[in-house]
């Protein structure tokens, strides 16, 4: 395991829509184990592989109640809003508000490849949708309101 470059604002990768995963390699589990990593090291809830440099669909994602690995997410379903503060490991100085959906399903595979499904309220919808959004190279900044340097 090791700890990857988290890109930043600016830094044109974070614009690009990733690629869908045909074959979980190797290599994809050494990288789901650095953004693991890193995303621990950095005291993030979520990172998405554009964030370090890979144009992959992968994110991972920990509220606090243990690491949650997405490969290929989709979000399927979504239900009422919630407006909260978001900030992001890309864009480290600002925050700001965004309107989220208080209710996300995604579905996805795991590691081993197999279809899951992942419900998140609150704070983890909003991390489903934040690392999703990675993947089609948009920034929370893109919908957020009243941001500001933090």
């Amino acid at each position: 395991m090791a700890l990857r470059q988290i890109r930043l604002e600016g830094d044109e990768i974070l614009r690009k829509k990733s690629r869908e995963i045909t074959e979980i390699t190797k290599n994809i589990k050494i990288l789901v184990e650095d953004m693991l990593e890193t995303m621990e090291d950095a005291n993030g809830v979520g990172l998405a592989a554009p964030q370090v440099g890979i144009l992959k669909r992968v994110v991972v994602i920990d509220v606090g109640e243990g690491p949650i690995v997405l490969i290929n997410p989709e979000i399927v379903k979504t239900k009422g809003e919630q407006i909260r503060p978001e900030g992001c490991l890309s864009v480290p100085g600002k925050a700001g508000e965004v309107k989220r959906p208080a209710y996300v399903k995604v579905k996805a595979l795991n590691i081993e490849g197999k279809k899951i499904t992942v419900e998140g309220r609150e704070l983890l919808a909003v991390a489903l949708c934040h690392e999703i959004d990675h993947l089609d190279g948009r920034l929370f900044i893109d919908i957020a309101e009243n941001i500001e340097q933090e």
